[in-house]
């Protein structure tokens, strides 16, 4: 398991924390297929672990006694063929949402009080991995300001359906539209929408994606004349 022994300041702490509950995200998310194989219930106990690298392993639990970091539930792979996916997802997602807070909240044993109430502040503001596999909080749409829109603020489609950038709209837009997007959610990691990081939307579900939770540059979307995101993709395929 990776560590982070130098996560010592509640901005450190909350980085580890949004890392390693990305990964977890993406594990039972996008990567779930792959997730739910490596749970093989003929294997010894595993555990899901989210790293700080915001990447996901399925391994054996640490072998140090007492562990360097608080453990992930231990034998999540029993239950697999026992439980409907879903549910079982479910439980793995509930157990990921009480390790990643464990870990954090070991991280800043030497916080103080109010340290402590700034740290589960900024947690809280993220829905929870429950939240995100379960659905619970639905991604709320953003208003149509153009109907070829890819991306938020930063990319539009003319009316010869060639992509263009409009700095000065994407100035006027972001005032107006931060409110309205508050509430907005990452398809892929449940983060908060941001007007400084680049989204682009699935033009099948419409869901919003962090570019970089799906691997979308703004040159790249530039070329992508109707956009899939990973799940819709995979809808198609099968």
């Amino acid at each position: 398991m990776e560590m982070a022994s130098s996560a010592r300041t509640v901005e450190e702490i909350f980085k580890d924390f949004s890392a390693r509950r990305a990964a977890v995200v993406r594990a039972l998310t996008c990567d779930v297929d792959a997730f739910y194989g490596l749970c093989d219930p003929d294997k010894e106990n595993l555990c899901l672990y989210g790293h700080p690298s915001e990447t996901w392993e399925v391994a054996l639990p640490a072998e140090e006694v007492p562990p360097e970091l608080p453990e992930p539930a231990l034998g999540i792979n029993f239950a697999r063929d026992g439980m409907n996916r879903k549910d079982w997802l479910s439980l793995v997602a509930v157990h990921s949402d009480s390790w990643l807070l464990s870990v954090a909240f070991y991280l800043g044993a030497r916080l103080n009080r109010n340290e402590r109430k700034r740290l589960f502040s900024l947690i809280n503001d993220l829905p929870t991995v429950f939240e995100v596999v379960t659905e619970r909080k639905p991604v709320k749409e953003k208003p149509s300001v153009d109907s070829g829109s890819k991306s938020r603020g930063s990319i539009k489609r003319s009316s010869d359906g060639q992509m263009k950038s409009n700095p000065k709209l994407m100035e006027d837009s972001y005032e107006d539209e931060e409110d309205d997007h508050t509430e907005t959610l990452c398809g892929s990691c449940g983060g908060n929408y941001n007007a400084d990081e680049f989204w682009i939307g699935c033009d099948v579900c419409e869901r919003w994606y962090h570019g970089k939770c799906v691997k979308i540059t703004p040159a790249k979307a530039d070329s992508i004349k109707q956009y899939k995101c990973p799940s819709c993709m995979k809808r198609s395929r099968s």
